[in-house]
């Protein structure tokens, strides 16, 4: 099988927020996967593709792995966005991190009040060639909800979100 070239991890920051968007690990490459979430202090990994890799050596260096698969190149159905915006301090990946990983940032910014035309814009300039036509439609008619907006802010301006 012909190794695939996979971009680096980039981190997303806004507000009080940090992003981790990373293409999925393999068993092989899980050692490097991990010391890039130590590094960046993830202490959650949502997954959103296939399992391609055992979560068993992540949880017992502490990292909680949720799995919330979703079509690749789709929007995110309608479960995992009300659990997403429920997250806080998580790292997350799809196959390649180009689609489902940066459309749950893309959701997370725009919950916390961005456009989303900033929020592809912010996510794009990390990560190049990021969220499809498909999913450009889902965030434009996207809502939000007033998740992630905290009625006292200063209260939590030392918290961040690694997803």
């Amino acid at each position: 099988m012909a190794r695939m070239n996979r971009p680096a991890p980039v981190e997303v920051r806004y507000k009080n927020m940090r992003f981790l968007i990373t293409h999925n690990p393999t068993n092989s490459t899980l050692n490097s996967f991990t010391e890039d979430l130590k590094k960046y202090g993830a202490t959650t990994v949502v997954r959103v593709c296939e399992v391609t890799y055992d979560k068993t050596p992540l949880e017992k260096d502490g990292i909680t792995v949720m799995d919330w698969p979703f079509d690749d190149g789709a929007p995110p159905p309608s479960k995992v966005v009300e659990d997403w915006s429920r997250g806080c301090c998580v790292a997350v990946h799809c196959v390649a991190g180009l689609g489902r990983a940066p459309v749950l940032v893309a959701l997370a910014l725009i919950e916390s009040g961005m456009k989303y035309e900033d929020a592809i814009q912010f996510i794009r300039q990390k990560r190049r060639g990021a969220i499809n036509s498909k999913q450009l439609t889902f965030l434009e008619k996207y809502r939000p909800k007033q998740r992630l907006r905290y009625k006292h802010p200063h209260i939590f301006k030392n918290k961040c979100c690694v997803m």
